[in-house]
């Protein structure tokens, strides 16, 4: 073996810069972070948002309304639709499950009944909610309603 073929041994030299490893290094000190401010100190994370100190754009654009955090979002189905489904398909109950295989809903909305359109046929239907129109029109009809 000649001085020349001498090699490191494995797992022995780093392929990065080793950052802050001392003034020998050339990157010590600051370790390549300048001087002072957030970023150069350890446990800095940059806030989602953060421009900066400039005024986010969620802090600048102006605020309207009002957000109702227990408002209910209902799937709309209406009495002309039930009566649609009662003669096409024979249905003397619609529920949940009967509008999903309709494919009108997926299961996982709450379904409100609605009163827009004429009933004829005597059916028995299941929601989560029916307005006042269409409760009446369906016990008019002879059926009856059950809330889930």
């Amino acid at each position: 073996m000649k001085l020349h073929e001498l090699k490191p041994a494995k797992g022995s030299t780093h392929s990065r810069r080793r950052i802050g490893r001392g003034p020998g290094s050339g990157l010590g000190g600051t370790s390549t972070r300048g001087h002072k401010g957030a970023k150069s100190r350890s446990g800095y994370k940059r806030k989602v948002g953060f421009e900066g100190g400039q005024m986010p754009l969620q802090r600048r654009v102006p605020k309207a309304g009002f957000k109702n955090i227990n408002h209910k979002e209902y799937f709309a189905v209406n009495l002309s639709t039930l009566q649609k489904l009662a003669e096409s398909k024979g249905w003397e109950k619609i529920g949940i499950q009967e509008l999903v295989q309709a494919r009108l809903t997926n299961g996982k909305e709450l379904v409100k009944i609605l009163g827009n359109g004429e009933l004829k046929a005597k059916i028995s239907v299941e929601a989560n909610a029916f307005s006042k129109k269409a409760e009446e029109a369906i016990k008019a009809a002879g059926g009856n309603i059950t809330i889930i």
